[in-house]
């Protein structure tokens, strides 16, 4: 192979991001520069917090730049090596995905154990996808013995995670939400959860006090709107909210108000914390102990959507986006 082919952001988008927005871009194979690793990724990852990368605008992470590739999280096995510590067939996590072969600086790459567990599960259950449930029920909002606890967007990559390890921290009733009765149906039948609101059926406030008639203590969001508005009033005194990510808000063309409900928080004598994956990355060693032992056991179930080639990645973004995943979102390269 002499030849690479990458994902460019083409234009930024004003909305709902469209196809036109990218570029399958074919470029020469990088040169590698001394202590760096050439990668031909064999997975990689789309999340919801790339659409917030294709802004202009500064954040926790840079924004993606104009006819350039864009980036996250891939695996994939070493096939040129200018470090002595990386040798050629070694498997790496590395964060240059959305192209077939990266070079990447050695110290940016994490080697990953096929033996725990298969490449693809270093990008969700082993990855940040799962170090975010874990964080976001440990330390951010953490679970309690007995409480009951709400996770929107349950059916997704974090979600999905994040109710069973509920379950494990000793909850007591476990809810989640999701889009259609499919994704419910599996919440319950497949991902452990006792109860399921399907957001598209109607009230979120009201299918959650059925849900939860006595309320809840902990909530996971990653949607805001309206669901961060009926937690804050299902919340039971000294309730946890973790702000994870706010999904219905992230192709709005004008500012989103932000709920009116909030001094409840005082009165409950509540928290609500926003949290970064960033913050939390020293408890990589702690998440996989744990995390490889329940794949191994089956007690932490998973599962994937997987769509097939680099050309394929901006549709299954723009799927992902639109909530056309079960579990983890990726691109099999």
């Amino acid at each position: 192979m002499t030849v690479n082919r990458e994902i460019h952001l083409a234009a930024r988008p004003f909305g709902e991001p469209r196809p036109q927005d990218f570029d399958l871009v074919t470029t020469a194979l990088p040169d590698l520069a001394e202590g760096q690793v050439l990668v031909r990724n064999t997975w990689m990852s789309v999340d919801p917090y790339m659409r917030e990368r294709m802004h202009d605008a500064e954040s926790y992470l840079p924004p993606f730049q104009l006819d350039a590739p864009l980036d996250g999280s891939a695996i994939g096995e070493v096939v040129a090596s200018r470090s002595a510590d990386i040798p050629v067939g070694t498997t790496v996590v590395h964060f240059l995905g959305w192209r077939e072969y990266a070079a990447v600086d050695a110290a940016a790459a994490t080697v990953a154990d096929l033996a725990l567990a298969p490449a693809e599960a270093w990008l969700g259950a082993l990855g940040t996808t799962g170090l975010t449930a874990y964080a976001a029920l440990t330390q951010v909002a953490p679970v309690r013995e007995g409480d009951v606890v709400l996770i929107s967007a349950a059916a997704g990559a974090v979600g999905s995670i994040a109710g069973q390890l509920a379950r494990k921290l000793g909850a007591s009733r476990v809810i989640g939400s999701a889009g259609g009765t499919l994704k419910a149906k599996k919440l319950v039948q497949d991902f452990g959860y006792d109860a399921a609101i399907d957001y598209r059926a109607g009230s979120v406030a009201e299918q959650l006090a059925k849900a939860a008639p006595d309320g809840i203590d902990v909530y996971v969001d990653h949607v805001g709107g309206d669901h961060l508005v009926a937690a804050i009033d299902a919340l039971r005194h000294g309730g946890r909210i973790a702000m994870v990510g706010a999904i219905s808000s992230y192709n709005a063309a004008e500012p989103v108000p932000g709920p009116s409900n909030l001094f409840t928080l005082a009165a409950k004598d509540a928290t609500l914390r926003g949290m970064l994956i960033n913050s939390y990355f020293h408890l990589f060693p702690e998440w996989i102990g744990k995390a490889a032992g329940w794949l191994a056991d089956g007690s932490l179930h998973t599962e994937l959507t997987v769509a097939e080639g680099i050309e394929r990645a901006p549709a299954a973004f723009l799927d992902m986006m639109r909530g056309g995943n079960v579990g983890k979102m990726l691109v099999r390269l």
